[in-house]
């Protein structure tokens, strides 16, 4: 490998600087890419936690307090900074995660616009004068930070999904101690050393890098107001159980149907659906992890899909040539693997794929996968597989499609084709999801748009994106003024 990859920073990050933390236990990190030792990471202790909050707590008894325009100014200086840093940034998220270094620069980018987003929503963040039925009262609502956030991230966008929470807490006041995952931190540590630079006052952010047993102790400790998470739904629930009252928002996960009616537009459907089957390698809560194609569209859709397929190509996520990069880790390939063994079992047709790829420096490479013929019970339709695989279901009729696709525990985002704007409506009301794309791929997302996961089913509650992350990072206050005898 010809690039000249950032040296990574392997120490936790607490009130303000870089530390080798109170422990002497370090966790190996290793490249899904390379198969390279990249880092060995200090293992956080209770000590540096007690740490981290307390110094998060002073910070934000003096962070609330400052003037709004002048925490927007700081977020802005935050988003120039990391703008000035995308390749270096990147190229550190790609080695670390696996994924091809152009998505990397564009979660980079957008992980700076969230900070130029929330600066400008922070400013707008208006409260009301209410009437009141006193002619004596005058009641007023406002925003405020609600305090420390403990913030747990996943490994599929690490700065991106560091940055969904961390850019509208600070913008409103809030103080955060983040936890991503041990294996896929660096990224954001070094982040950091730009967030310092930009003057963000030390202890607002702090960084401590860690595995389950230590988010659980990080979402009770007694120095917690709040808890922001993104990851599995199993988890999701673990982590409120600890949790109790404490305000949350939970972005869980998805099992995106995608269902495509038999007068859709075949090509886009099929781009649409392999797009978002193999962006990230399948590892995104809006992944297509189903599609369900009434039977007369079955045909061209499998021809337009099988067609599309042809130009993933899997590599080196260094190669600019490279479309889909390794796997992130073995639970992930290991689910791969038990889902396609499944499929193989019931008699299901694997056209495409199929299985780990020979030929690279790990056993993380999966080829880009379609099978047809999936039945409602099975793994591929049950699970969310997070790997780039097309499993495809056969609906007899737009009844019969609407109910597979609501057929599940999961309610995240969905799509729906169709060139019938009456039968879009009817998808558009009636799936049971948070948002429904009509003829977009179940991928697409906008930072100003609200994300996350329906009521009543398993995918958490709360909304990524806009103003209504910064509604859910404050509290609504109310003041009641007696104005006279």
């Amino acid at each position: 490998m010809s690039l000249q990859l950032p040296a990574p920073t392997p120490q936790l990050f607490i009130d303000g600087a870089y530390t080798d933390g109170t422990g002497g236990d370090r966790f190996e990190v290793i490249s899904p890419a390379t198969g390279e030792r990249i880092a060995a990471l200090p293992v956080a202790t209770d000590a540096d936690l007690d740490r981290a909050v307390a110094a998060a707590n002073r910070a934000q008894r003096e962070w609330r307090r400052v003037n709004v325009w002048e925490r927007a100014q700081i977020c802005h200086r935050i988003g120039d900074t990391i703008s000035a840093h995308v390749e270096e940034l990147a190229l550190l998220q790609t080695l670390e995660q696996g994924k091809p270094l152009a998505e990397s620069r564009a979660d980079v980018n957008e992980a700076a616009q969230l900070f130029h987003l929330h600066a400008e929503d922070a400013l707008r963040l208006y409260g009301e004068t209410l009437p009141s039925s006193d002619p004596l009262k005058r009641m007023h609502t406002w925003r405020q930070a609600v305090g420390t956030w403990a913030i747990i991230t996943p490994w599929n966008f690490p700065l991106l999904m560091f940055t969904e929470f961390a850019a509208p807490g600070l913008a409103t006041g809030n103080a955060l101690v983040v936890k991503p995952p041990i294996h896929t931190s660096l990224t954001v540590l070094k982040a950091m050393e730009y967030l310092a630079e930009a003057g963000l006052p030390d202890g607002l952010v702090n960084i401590l890098p860690g595995e389950g047993a230590f988010g659980s102790r990080l979402v009770s400790h007694p120095g917690i107001h709040a808890i922001g998470f993104i990851g599995s739904s199993a988890t999701g629930a673990k982590i409120q159980a600890t949790a109790g009252l404490k305000r949350s928002v939970m972005e869980c996960s998805g099992n995106g149907p995608v269902v495509v009616l038999d007068d859709a537009n075949m090509e886009r459907a099929a781009k649409a659906a392999v797009d978002s089957a193999f962006y990230c390698a399948g590892q995104v809560c809006c992944a297509t992890e189903r599609v369900i194609v009434h039977r007369k569209a079955h045909d061209a859709f499998l021809e337009a899909a099988l067609s599309y397929a042809k130009t993933v190509k899997l590599g080196d996520p260094f190669d600019p040539a490279t479309n889909l990069g390794p796997l992130n880790n073995a639970g992930v390939a290991d689910k791969m693997d038990r889902h396609l063994d499944e499929a193989r079992a019931l008699g299901f047709d694997v056209l495409l794929g199929g299985g780990r790829a020979s030929g690279f420096a790990t056993d993380l490479y999966y080829d880009f996968t379609i099978v047809d013929g999936v039945t409602e019970q099975s793994l591929l339709s049950r699970e969310e597989s997070f790997g780039p695989v097309l499993p495809i279901i056969t609906a007899q009729d737009d009844d019969d499609a609407l109910r597979i696709a609501n057929a599940d525990s999961l309610g995240l985002q969905s799509a729906v084709f169709t060139r019938d704007i009456a039968r879009g409506f009817r998808f558009l009301e009636e799936l049971e999801t948070g948002q429904v794309l009509l003829n977009e791929s179940n991928g697409w997302w906008d930072i100003n748009m609200p994300f996350g996961g329906a009521g009543g089913k398993g995918t958490g509650w709360g909304r990524i994106g806009g103003m209504y992350t910064l509604h859910d990072m404050t509290d609504l206050r109310t003041s009641v003024i007696h104005i006279g005898d």
